[in-house]
């Protein structure tokens, strides 16, 4: 399901023509962090309550990608308390992000649906090393006590991501799942609208993406 719904945004750029590049994977190295990355990447790991040298990805993987502008696509389980604490870091005032105000609050006003999809183990407890770095999770969906490592390592990749990917020189285009768009006299959920578009709303998702990279 997710991965049609990036393809359906690919196509709703390709309706305005606008071709983009897809599965993009972008490699770099530590030394891009050292120095004033370094602090901002361990602060941010420590607010989640990480244990030890703070990980790091070796590349980031993009839905899709148009010059200098990298997309990505957030679903539900990027919208909770942990995401809340990262987003409240100093990489988002040493960095301008648009969406960044809009996705505090989504954080705060969407955690019962990351709830609903996000209890599953591989989300909930995620790869070995998310208990590594965040310790054993509570049994879902109690988010008391130690809450779930997994969301915690996803928070931290996705504060990863917005790091990385302005050292790098790129902006990062997030579309959360839960943005609205004025479409047919009503406003009408992203996610919603990927399902089964047709094609003029297909143009009109496209015109909104070219928005965002104005």
């Amino acid at each position: 399901m997710h991965q049609q719904k990036i393809d359906q945004l690919v196509n709703a750029l390709e309706e305005i023509e606008i071709r983009c590049e897809t599965a993009i994977n972008i490699p770099f190295k530590r030394n891009l962090i050292e120095g004033k990355g370094e602090e901002l990447l361990s602060e941010g790991y420590n607010d989640l309550k990480g244990t030890g040298d703070f990980p790091l990805l070796n590349q980031l993987k993009l839905d899709f990608k148009f010059g200098k502008f990298l997309f990505l696509f957030d679903d539900a389980n990027h919208f909770n308390r942990y995401r809340l604490k990262t987003l409240k870091a100093d990489v988002y005032e040493t960095f301008s992000f648009s969406w960044h105000g809009s996705y505090l609050r989504m954080c705060r006003t969407f955690e019962r649906e990351c709830l609903l999809s996000g209890a599953q183990d591989r989300v909930w407890n995620g790869p070995p090393i998310a208990s590594k770095c965040f310790g054993k999770s509570e049994i879902p969906p109690d988010l008391s006590g130690n809450g779930a490592a997994g969301w915690k390592l996803n928070a931290y990749n996705d504060l990863q991501y917005d790091l990385v990917s302005r050292l790098l020189g790129y902006k990062l285009i997030r579309i959360p799942a839960y943005e609205n768009l004025m479409i047919g006299g009503k406003l009408q959920r992203i996610d919603k609208l990927l399902l089964r578009p047709n094609k003029e709303t297909l143009k009109s998702v496209g015109t909104w993406l070219a928005r965002k990279m104005d």
